[in-house]
């Protein structure tokens, strides 16, 4: 061997020494560095792990395409790769921990993001922290949490990911159709592709004619096409004489309606690869799970101060479209790292129904989802398969289920709402598109949260008004936000004894076949209330065909819109003489209730009867009988079901015991409602 390849090689073998670089199997976080480092609320003492603080840094991390880990990533061989053949990205990351990780639980608790916006933002004061958080901290978790949406705009309080973009062999942009769906609410002559924070895809080809844009009254309504002639790519803030050619801006010459939806279909160019995101949360979990430190000796702030025990346990959790977002992660397998340990040993998915996010797509916006009143046909749906257990689906025949990887499967939780019902479709969790029992696998818990709104019932004894003069778009009036959610925090509680301790969480109670109903039969067991009729639609669901490069996993949207094949049943809750739930955990707002609590509401004219978004609607009862029967409303009055404040307060201190019985409520929150009921002014 010559002396110049000798030498050739000792460079290399110092390098990788030196360096730590990972060889080209080995993809993970690289580089870990945390940037800055804040006292948390106020340096307030949680529990006995005393003052937590926040870090802030970036993690760099790269994937190798060829690793059947990542082969189901869309697009990643068509990434850019450095010269080990590997596929390069970053994301900023937050982690709330203890200032002595001795005084913790060594757990973590990775709270995923909703479109750049974390559980972990700044708190000046310990009251300033959600509920929720301040249980997860009381019990000494670090939470951490990284940016995973790629098509987010950096900014220092959002967590945004850097990912590449995709080109075709030759360096050339990959093109595609992209579908936006615009429901301006006030007139106006131009908007953006797609509203900030999120990037637009730009076009590749600014001949209208070349593109669809379409009018329609509603989502149902039939499409009008705009000519090719009245509209262009670009700004106009004043109409056809004010336009300046853009690439990511549509203006329209005789100017968008208000409540009217716009539908674009365009060739678009330069694909984000999406599909990393689940990268993300797999790398940096697994990273602050296993490492000591990274590649280039940087430390684990979570592992470098508890070397003695280290991590025992690690959990994450998602929220509305995060909560997709992990129904997605778990289906494509991500809970295994890149050594086939397990990330998470637990899942907590909080309102998804049976959507998942399809991040995983060629020119993904997963900032979008399907509802009943906009989006109905897009990608982030219930698309089979819709259950954990691996079950056959009737209409498409796809056998499948989210849960099918046993040595690297977690524990989960999902917890819906009323409202993911009516939009999300989770009855399809429990039963099939023609309505029949399908099973939850022993390490699945399905949970339905009663009457309740997207967040949570908000009134009740805790805060039992409603927003103040409701939303403008909905006909009734609207749930306030749950800034108190007792059941959460139960099961925060439950999640982790059931995985570290192996007591089993309460049994799953989500209505099964016999406890479900049909739209016809909900409306006609709805209860006489004065100025409200039951909605008279929900979101349906159609097997939808995006073309032969798209399936369960993800892939390419070639028919836009979507082909539609087999119609599914979805079913709704049973509900009451008082118009509430009858299934599911009953919690305190509806075990106790003050008024209707509904998880739909409707939009107003000239959008009615599309539902109105996300909102839940709440009815508040008659405080008398002389009340009520003056207005016609069959619902018992406030003095007809408790008599006196003190039989008010009664009731609540009868459920939460029971509350506390089912594992759906913690002593300590019990003790909240009964001073909360007492303190009220209910029948006084």
């Amino acid at each position: 061997m010559n002396m110049k390849r000798k030498a050739a090689i000792f460079v290399t073998i110092a390098f990788l020494v030196t360096a730590g670089v990972p060889g080209p199997s080995e993809a993970r976080v690289v580089r870990f560095v945390v940037e800055d480092r804040q006292s948390y609320a106020g340096g307030a003492e949680f529990g006995t792990s005393g003052p937590f603080e926040r870090l802030l840094g970036t993690a760099s991390m790269e994937v190798d395409p060829a690793d059947p880990l990542n082969a189901v990533i869309v697009n990643l061989d068509k990434a850019p790769k450095n010269a080990r053949g590997m596929v390069e990205f970053s994301a900023p990351f937050w982690i709330i921990k203890p200032v002595d990780m001795a005084r913790g639980n060594h757990k973590i608790w990775y709270a995923i993001n909703n479109r750049g916006n974390s559980e972990l933002v700044p708190r000046a004061t310990a009251a300033q922290v959600p509920a929720t958080v301040a249980k997860r901290l009381e019990l000494g978790f670090s939470l951490a949490d990284a940016g995973w949406h790629g098509d987010g705009m950096p900014n220092p309080g959002q967590l945004f990911p850097t990912f590449p973009i995709a080109t075709q062999p030759d360096g050339s942009p990959i093109v595609g159709p992209l579908r936006l769906e615009y429901l301006p609410t006030v007139d106006q002559f131009t908007r953006r592709l797609i509203v900030t924070p999120w990037k637009p895809y730009e076009a590749a080809d600014t001949n209208t004619t070349h593109s669809t844009l379409t009018v329609r009254d509603r989502q149902d309504a039939p499409r009008t096409t705009i000519a090719s002639d009245r509209w262009a790519f670009g700004q106009c803030p004043t109409g056809q004489a004010s336009l300046v050619a853009t690439t990511t801006d549509l203006c329209l010459f005789d100017g968008f309606q208000a409540n009217k939806m716009y539908e674009l279909i365009y060739p678009a160019k330069n694909p984000i690869v999406m599909g990393l995101a689940h990268a993300v949360t797999r790398d940096v979990g697994s990273f602050l799970r296993y490492q000591t430190q990274d590649d280039f000796g940087n430390p684990n702030p979570l592992a470098a101060s508890a070397t003695e025990v280290g991590i025992r346990r690690a959990y994450s959790s998602g929220v509305s479209s995060t909560g997709m977002y992990e129904r997605e992660w778990l289906y494509l397998g991500f809970n295994e790292d890149e050594q086939h340990r397990k990330v998470f040993d637990g899942v907590t998915i909080y309102t998804a129904g049976t959507n998942r996010l399809f991040a995983n797509v060629q020119f993904a916006h997963p900032t979008f989802y399907s509802r009943q009143d906009a989006n109905q046909d897009y990608t982030s749906n219930a698309y089979p398969p819709f259950t954990f257990a691996v079950t056959t689906d009737p209409i498409s025949g796809i056998t499948d289920g989210l849960l099918k990887r046993p040595a690297i499967d977690p524990l989960v939780m999902q917890i819906d709402g009323g409202l993911e019902m009516w939009q999300w479709k989770a009855s399809l969790n429990v039963v099939d598109g023609r309505g029949r029992l399908v099973p939850v696998p022993d390490n699945a818990r399905l949970y339905l949260l009663q009457g309740s709104t997207h967040v949570g019932i908000g009134q009740g004894v805790l805060s039992p008004q409603l927003d103040a003069g409701t939303s403008a778009a909905c006909q009734y009036g609207t749930q306030r936000g749950a800034p108190f959610n007792a059941t959460h925090r139960a099961l925060v509680v439950a999640m982790d004894q059931w995985a570290d301790q192996g007591i089993p969480a309460p049994k799953s109670n989500f209505p099964r076949p016999g406890k479900l109903v049909t739209l016809a039969e909900y409306q006609a067991s709805f209860p006489t209330i004065p100025g409200v009729q039951p909605t008279s639609v929900l979101n349906e669901l159609s097997f939808l065909d995006f073309g032969p490069n798209f399936d369960s996993t993800g892939g390419l949207e070639e028919v836009l819109p979507p082909g539609k094949g087999g119609s599914y049943q979805v079913l709704e809750t049973r509900i009451d003489k008082d118009g509430n739930p009858v299934e599911g955990v009953g919690q305190m707002e509806v075990r106790v209730p003050l008024g209707t609590n509904l998880g739909w509401n409707v939009r107003v004219a000239p959008r009615a009867p599309d539902l109105c978004g996300l909102s839940g609607a709440y009815i508040p009862f008659a405080t008398t009988r002389a009340e009520r029967l003056a207005n016609g409303d069959s619902r018992k009055s406030l003095e007809e079901r408790y008599k006196s404040h003190a039989g008010f307060v009664k009731a609540v201190e009868k459920a939460a015991k029971h509350l506390v019985k089912e594992g759906f409520l913690l002593e300590e929150d019990a003790e909240r409602y009964i001073q909360a009921a007492e303190a009220s002014d209910i029948l006084r």
